[in-house]
Formats: structure tokens, C-alpha cells, sequence
């Protein structure tokens, strides 16, 4: 009487496999996508925020000109938008994230 191979540990195997594939490839997620939007917002409003509050202070110690609290709004948004485009860029899909 000839044996067959045992295919139950063969289908195990594939199993166990898929399985270890999907948790280290996790695929997109809606929720993904909200802490992504949420991080663009905190990283250009943190540092425009903080330019209004160092402004007017400046305003109050070292008056000058033109408006400081005015200056350090746009130059919170710039420098925030910069934050956010490299933090999008590093983490987005294709490009480092956990999308490859």
C-alpha cells in the first residue's frame, strides 16, 4: 500500500505563512489616513500658533516697524508646510512608509 504525503501540514505551512506576511505587511487603513491628516494639521498649526505668541511678545519687548506677530504667523505657516511636506514625503505610500 503506497502512502500519501500528508498535504495537512503543507496547508498549515501556507497558513502560518499568509499569516506572518499580513502582519508585517499590514495594508492600508482608513485610520491611517485620519493620523496622517491629523499630523499635517498639528505640524503647520503648532508653529503658527507659536509665531502669534513669540510675535506679540516681541511686539511688547522690542517694537519695531513693522508687525511682529504679523512676520512670525507667516513664517510659522512656512516653516510648518515644510514640516508637514517632509513628513508626508517620508511617510507616505511608495516612499518609506509601511505601504512597501
Amino acid at each position: 500500500m503506497s502512502r500519501r504525503p500528508d498535504r495537512s501540514v503543507d496547508a498549515i505551512t501556507r497558513h502560518a505563512d499568509r499569516k506572518k506576511q499580513a502582519r508585517e505587511h499590514p495594508g492600508a487603513s482608513p485610520l491611517r489616513g485620519l493620523g496622517t491628516f491629523g499630523m499635517v494639521g498639528w505640524s503647520i498649526a503648532v508653529p503658527t500658533v507659536g509665531g502669534a505668541f513669540l510675535g506679540l511678545w516681541l511686539d511688547r519687548v522690542a517694537p519695531q516697524d513693522f508687525s511682529w506677530p504679523i512676520a512670525l504667523i507667516l513664517g510659522g505657516a512656512v516653516l510648518g508646510s515644510f514640516i508637514a511636506w517632509a513628513w508626508v514625503s517620508r511617510e507616505g505610500p511608495g516612499r518609506g512608509g509601511d505601504d512597501q
